[in-house]
């Protein structure tokens, strides 16, 4: 579960920020649809190869790499400034294509745990509920900790001081890598019990 609240709060601070992100950092509001379209056209254009890939590689390997992939991609939009249009698309592609993983991947991994925990039917409601919980958790979280953050940082929306502009860039990309690169090392260090080599 610590996985599932630690990845979910790196996926959901760039969520709660990336309107903020495009419109004062990219200065590129008339490309807000492009972006967020871009993104979740390419977590739904890959989950059909995260599966495939789950096959072959496993749960937790294939999540690792899905979480690889998606700091490898995301870092890069910290740098981005005033009119970088296209580069932002490509941060999106790429890491709406990781954010597949987190679709298909944590889920299947719920319901192994729910099945080698053999504690009937009474249980399993009690699993997806925490799931659930943790799932709502995610995103009050992110907006409870990175808006107040920003503000004391000096960020307001519609700020264009370089500062603010960098605390922003730094909430928005650095942070939710950071985040990302604790979830693969909880991963990483319970991937046995997780998913128990056969």
């Amino acid at each position: 579960m610590a996985v599932y609240l630690v990845n979910g709060v790196a996926s959901a601070v760039p969520a709660t920020l990336v309107l903020f992100f495009v419109r004062d950092r990219l200065q590129a509001p008339a490309h807000e649809a492009l972006f967020l379209g871009g993104y979740f056209a390419a977590a739904a254009l890959a989950m059909p190869g995260w599966v495939r890939a789950v096959a072959r590689h496993g749960l937790v390997r294939c999540w690792l790499v899905g979480m690889g992939l998606a700091v490898a991609s995301f870092v890069w939009a910290a740098r981005l400034g005033s009119g970088d249009v296209a580069a932002f698309a490509v941060v999106c592609l790429a890491s709406g294509a990781a954010l597949g993983a987190d679709l298909v991947i944590p889920g299947a991994l719920l319901t192994g745990l729910v099945q080698r925990a053999q504690h009937g039917q009474r249980h399993e409601g009690l699993y997806f509920g925490w799931w659930s919980c943790a799932s709502k958790l995610n995103l009050a979280l992110a907006a409870g900790l990175a808006l107040p953050a920003l503000q004391w940082l000096g960020y307001t929306p519609g700020a264009r001081s370089p500062a603010a502009l960098d605390a922003l860039a730094i909430a928005y990309a650095a942070l939710p890598c950071l985040l990302k690169l604790a979830a693969a090392a909880l991963l990483w260090t319970h991937r046995l019990a997780l998913e128990p080599r056969t």
